[in-house]
């Protein structure tokens, strides 16, 4: 037995030796006082006449930067390299680590092989990443859309900068930083560095929670549509949505039926919400609005097949007053719709004018259930003709066998 176990050893040795780096330990620098912060480059670029020559948004963000004697940069604290355009889904946890086949990073942490939060009240926060509290000069450079670390990159590459400003972190505090553009017409950016309160408030493991932001620039909704993205699976977000919305819920028991024959929770066909200003200046936290896990009559308190769909108007329209055809795009901004599916991968049957996005639920298999379903604290954010869902979930059990 001993001199099979020896043999099983020399073999695992031997594996990690000939893979070279399959078996590289990854040395960590650990931090006294961190704060959690997770970034999201919100700027797109789609090829249109308007933007043909506009500078790709693709950067290297550098966190207390050094520089030589002449001004070219040469290292930093942290590096959050190929940080590329955000994704429309953030889910609860870094999925893009190990199975990406690009350098591309669509946030930070993100593919970033770092410490990242612990679960803190509760909450995952491993799809934050440590970093120094205090003050922190932070730079986003532009680099090319190549495969070598910016670091590496010949001296002149290096010096073109979007952003170089100074934030300032608490320690043990949860912040998002969001690069965005503040006016689509001067073409001016920025940043909105949100500190996050989801992991201090009293909420129940039986709601759903979501909040809502508009960070869209100054002057897209009144662009000409020439000038933005027309890739058809934004659909009515594509255009914009007006600074004042109203946003109303309604709650579909599956996805088994054409969306026109759909059945909703009773209590759940457009029930408002809350109402929506556009702000892209302004960090203050959202409030949270909620609905029952378990709203469906349907549902047996372990699994639900619910779908959420958010429907936003002006304010004097709704669901029972609505003018517009359900495929309707070309709206002019007075309404647009999304579509949270079950597992993010079912479309609807039957013409209607939503973007498709994940469920705000989280179905996994938790101890003897396969799946279980979770409420989960979500956050919803639209940045000029895009929708973003990014979904927080708590701690729950590991799946037994």
């Amino acid at each position: 037995m001993k001199n099979q176990r020896l043999k099983i050893y020399l073999a695992l040795w031997l594996l990690c030796v000939s893979l070279f780096t399959g078996c590289n330990k990854v040395e960590y620098t650990a931090i006294a006082e961190p704060a959690y912060l997770r970034v999201f480059n919100n700027l797109n670029y789609v090829q249109t006449l308007g933007s043909k020559d506009d500078k790709v948004p693709y950067f290297c963000m550098l966190i207390n930067p050094t520089f030589a004697a002449g001004g070219a940069i040469t290292g930093a604290e942290i590096v959050g390299d190929f940080l590329d355009k955000r994704a429309a889904y953030a889910p609860p946890y870094p999925s893009h680590i190990g199975n990406s086949t690009t350098v591309d990073n669509p946030e930070y942490p993100g593919k970033e092989n770092v410490l990242v939060g612990p679960i803190l009240n509760g909450f995952d926060l491993s799809s934050w990443a440590q970093v120094p509290s205090g003050d922190l000069r932070i730079i986003f450079a532009y680099r090319p859309k190549n495969t070598i670390p910016f670091l590496e990159l010949e001296s002149h590459l290096k010096t073109d900068i979007l952003i170089d400003t100074v934030i300032h972190l608490a320690s043990k505090e949860v912040y998002t930083l969001h690069l965005l553009q503040k006016d689509f017409v001067t073409k001016t950016h920025g940043l909105l560095l949100r500190q996050e309160n989801f992991h201090k408030l009293p909420l129940s493991d039986s709601l759903v929670y979501v909040n809502f932001y508009n960070m869209s620039a100054t002057g897209f909704l009144e662009a000409d549509l020439t000038l933005k993205d027309d890739d058809y699976l934004l659909r009515s977000f594509k255009n914009g949505i007006k600074d004042e919305m109203n946003i109303f819920l309604s709650l579909y028991e599956s996805q088994e039926k054409p969306f026109v024959q759909a059945q909703t929770v009773p209590g759940y066909k457009g029930k408002f919400l809350t109402r929506l200003t556009r702000n892209n200046t302004t960090a203050a936290v959202s409030p949270y609005v909620s609905f029952p896990l378990w709203a469906s009559s349907k549902s047996n308190g372990i699994q639900t097949d619910i779908w959420q769909r958010f429907d936003f108007f002006i304010p004097g329209m709704d669901i029972t007053n609505n003018p517009f055809f359900s495929g309707d795009i070309a709206t002019g901004g007075n309404w647009a719709s999304v579509n949270c599916l079950k597992n993010g991968k079912v479309s609807l049957e039957g013409s209607d004018n939503g973007t498709q996005l994940p469920n705000l639920l989280v179905n996994v298999h938790s101890g003897t259930h396969n799946p279980q379903t979770f409420a989960t604290v979500n956050t919803l954010e639209v940045v000029n003709g895009r929708i973003y869902l990014t979904t927080i979930q708590r701690k729950y059990a590991p799946p037994v066998y």
